[in-house]
């Protein structure tokens, strides 16, 4: 059967059905033995046959990093480009192609680095693309320094006596920039993390996904004491919208908020007074509060954090040369021809 895409990216007619075999590359998968990037691609590769766009119309753009080998492995087009450039390609592409899926895979590192700039001015300008951050608190392929969401006091390879400065925290600088598709997931927790992608794939606008990712060799276990499956119940709290939030085995606590500030309710009998979940709130606050949540006074917010509407970069700037190419053309051969100097009002 042949395909018909289109405009959009779409497919249409009588099609082949895709799954995850047809986006799996004939790649080497050159990652080390246990690394939690393995678990964000599988989960990738089983997501994109649910979005039901044609293969030759995604693309994966990279920077510099572990998870920067990621379109090397996906069998669409893509991208391995330089440290912390790979937003400016992908705003790039998306906004001269829009009818492409564009994602950007990126690292805590190489995103939030030298790609800071980048980061925040593709969450302002809401261009449409998909983002997912790894971060697993570490430089991974320059053999473990330091990284800007490694914890204050963390001894590593260029910080021998522990880092002095704060991290930076990815969710609240996303909700800072104006991103209007916020999400956070964790690499062991494999069905909230295909989740997850696939919400942040349909979003229109810019999206992006943090994923707590775990580096077995240089940071292993930087998630271990909430993200294991045997404790993640009890401390993390998992975001529902339209939903009370609860957490526990049981479900059996809630957070309410005690003017702005978030508080732990234990065996919460009744879900009054707890808080109910928006991510479609205009004003980010509610987010905001809930990025404040740390462990191990509060159970680790993962889901989507914030989901609004407004309009793409991209399709702005479409209208633009629209209009643009709609107006009267002027006759510039004959302009040329009319004399050795010509006036411009």
């Amino acid at each position: 059967m042949t395909s018909t895409v289109s405009a959009n990216g779409l497919l249409a007619g009588d099609l082949p059905v895709l799954t995850r075999k047809d986006f799996v590359s004939d790649q080497e998968v050159r990652w080390c033995p246990g690394c939690g990037d393995y678990s964000i691609l599988a989960q990738m590769q089983k997501m994109l046959p649910e979005l039901h766009v044609a293969k030759e119309n995604i693309v994966f753009i990279s920077g510099i990093g572990c998870s920067s080998r990621f379109p090397y492995y996906v069998e669409t087009y893509g991208f391995h480009s330089i440290h912390g450039r790979a937003l400016t390609i992908a705003s790039g592409l998306k906004t001269a192609r829009p009818e492409l899926k564009v994602f950007v895979v990126t690292g805590d590192g190489d995103g939030l680095s030298i790609g800071g700039n980048h980061l925040l001015h593709a969450m302002r300008r809401n261009i449409d693309l998909t983002v997912v951050l790894f971060n697993n608190r570490i430089y991974g392929l320059t053999k473990g320094q330091f990284s800007p969401t490694s914890e204050f006091g963390k001894v590593t390879k260029s910080s021998p006596y522990g880092t002095t400065e704060q991290p930076l925290n990815p969710i609240r600088i996303a909700l800072a920039a104006g991103a209007t598709f916020v999400a956070r997931s964790v690499d062991r927790d494999t069905k909230h993390l295909e989740e997850t992608l696939f919400k942040a794939a349909q979003h229109k606008g810019i999206s992006f996904v943090e994923v707590y990712q775990n580096c077995n060799i240089f940071n292993d276990g930087a998630y271990a004491a909430f993200a294991e499956k045997d404790v993640r119940q009890e401390r993390m709290l998992f975001l529902e919208d339209g939903k009370p939030m609860r957490f526990g085995n049981n479900r059996e606590h809630g957070i309410r908020l005690n003017g702005f500030t978030p508080e732990v309710v234990h065996d919460a009998e009744s879900d009054d007074g707890l808080i109910v979940h928006d991510a479609t709130m205009a004003n980010p606050l509610l987010a905001n509060i809930l990025v404040g949540m740390d462990y191990p006074n509060y159970p680790v917010p993962i889901g989507v954090f914030r989901s609004v509407e407004a309009p793409t970069y991209d399709e702005l700037v479409q209208k633009q040369v629209d209009a643009a190419k709609a107006k009267e053309k002027p006759d510039f051969d004959a302009l040329l021809r009319s004399g050795e100097t010509w006036e411009v009002s």
